[in-house]
């Protein structure tokens, strides 16, 4: 049996593809359908309003850090009990690794999978122009099945009635529909992106504007008719190890940011994952034999984690009793003895690290990673390599006891490499987020240290 399916793409960045999908998502549940969701790249944020809108874990496909099996049997164990998938683009829908051909691109993947394409127009600067971009991208790529085309963020009936006489010279190309303008609709933004559905709080009501705006304005049941052609065949389910190794993963609105694939490899590893709030949990839940802190935003928390002072010195006396902990960015961060918000503030951390982060108003880094290890660490042993994705806001503040590193890390452009993932003890932290199914080996590595050390 193959799963229908679609791929909701863009023609560049912040034209609304994120609103659009989901939209989809919404009206495709409101009639009672089960959707699982996707999203292409190593972006965690679109992935949580997808676990908001339609109650399942929104799985990241990637080119770059992911091979295509590996791309192909995610997409296919997490849609075989759905009615349908629907996957979320990354950029423009040619955006990739290269101008010259489409690796790492939202065309790759969809290719990749064998789904069709929507592609979600921006046309409130545009008028016949809109119909020129709609042309332009369905001849681009003849390989690529384009399904239709969505007209996003139309200013006024003239407006959509412009655009549709432009679009009526082309018969060829399937419009699903215009979206009009509304601000209200908009998910607001921070740095690194969209707000997290934690702080944003997608509610029924939002969900049900969001059904309703598709219904009236696009033709849902065209759209239907394109989850009729087929998609993934499905694999099987990996074995079931039965869990025995508690570990605890923190998780609230200060650390957010997981690949759910990590925690399927380590079930299957044999993990029980138990988790906890850093902001909420007055203690560590009992009988742990690891921690795993997550990236996300405890800058935006800092006063609340530090004044959780119990907490705090658990998780301290946790790493320095020689069990291991791993954190990366955000998680990384809370480890450190310190983070300094942009007024300079310091805010007393876990202080597993003797080093503080201080918060800047520009990107700090941002790019896809490939670590080595250089010896032996609770990830694995040396020259283990993981591919990940780094983005942060902050850098480290050296205060005289740098602590030593285990990482080699080459960017995807740059043959250099940077020394970083720092270590003490069994606890290891860098700003790195790794999607350990680059090197399925990881996990177990993990699972077996907390066993054993834990």
């Amino acid at each position: 049996m193959k799963v229908p399916s679609i791929c909701i793409a863009g023609i560049h960045s912040d034209c609304g593809k994120s609103t659009v999908s989901l939209g989809i998502m919404s009206a495709l549940i409101k009639r009672g359908l089960t959707v699982q969701p996707f999203k292409v790249g190593p972006d965690f944020i679109d992935p949580g309003h997808h676990r908001r809108i339609t109650g399942r874990d929104s799985h990241n496909l990637d080119g770059w850090m992911l091979s295509r099996q590996y791309n192909n049997e995610i997409f296919s164990r997490y849609s075989q009990d759905a009615d349908v998938a629907v996957v979320e683009g990354v950029m423009g829908l040619f955006d990739g690794f290269s101008g010259s051909n489409e690796s790492g691109s939202t065309a790759q993947m969809a290719k990749w999978l064998d789904i069709p394409v929507i592609i979600v127009i921006d046309a409130r600067a545009m008028a016949r122009s809109a119909a020129a971009v709609a042309l332009g991208f369905s001849r681009f790529d003849p390989d690529l099945h384009i399904a239709g085309f969505i007209f996003n963020r139309v200013g006024s009936n003239e407006h959509r009635k412009i655009v549709g006489e432009a679009l009526a010279l082309l018969p060829d190309l399937s419009v699903i529909g215009y979206l009009p303008r509304d601000d209200k609709l908009k998910i607001p933004s921070r740095h690194l992106g969209l707000i997290t559905d934690e702080d944003f709080g997608i509610d029924e009501g939002f969900m049900e504007k969001l059904a309703r705006w598709m219904e009236d304005n696009i033709d849902l049941e065209t759209l239907l008719r394109f989850f009729e052609r087929e998609g993934q065949d499905m694999v099987a389910p990996g074995p079931c190890t039965k869990p025995g190794v508690r570990i605890g993963i923190a998780r609230d609105e200060a650390f957010c940011f997981y690949y759910p694939e990590n925690f399927r490899l380590l079930r299957e590893a044999g993990a029980e994952l138990i988790p906890f709030s850093p902001l909420r949990s007055k203690r560590l839940p009992k009988a742990l034999k690891g921690l795993y802190f997550g990236g996300g935003y405890p800058e935006l928390h800092c006063r609340t984690l530090a004044e959780n002072h119990t907490m705090l010195e658990e998780i301290r006396e946790f790493g320095l009793s020689g069990r291991p902990i791993y954190g990366e960015c955000g998680g990384f961060m809370f480890l450190m003895k310190e983070i300094h918000d942009l007024e300079g503030i310091a805010y007393p951390m876990v202080g597993l690290f003797p080093v503080a982060a201080q918060m800047e108003d520009r990107l700090k880094t941002l790019g896809y990673r490939e670590i080595a290890t250089m010896g032996e660490s609770i990830l694995g042993p040396a020259c283990t390599v993981i591919r990940g994705h780094e983005f942060h806001y902050s850098r480290i503040v050296d205060t005289g006891n740098m602590p030593a590193r285990t990482y080699s890390i080459a960017g995807r452009y740059s043959s250099s490499h940077v020394e970083e993932g720092f270590i003490r003890h069994r606890v290891l932290g860098s700003y790195v987020h790794l999607h350990w199914g680059s090197n399925s080996d990881v996990a177990g590595h993990f699972v077996e240290y907390c066993s054993v050390y834990g």
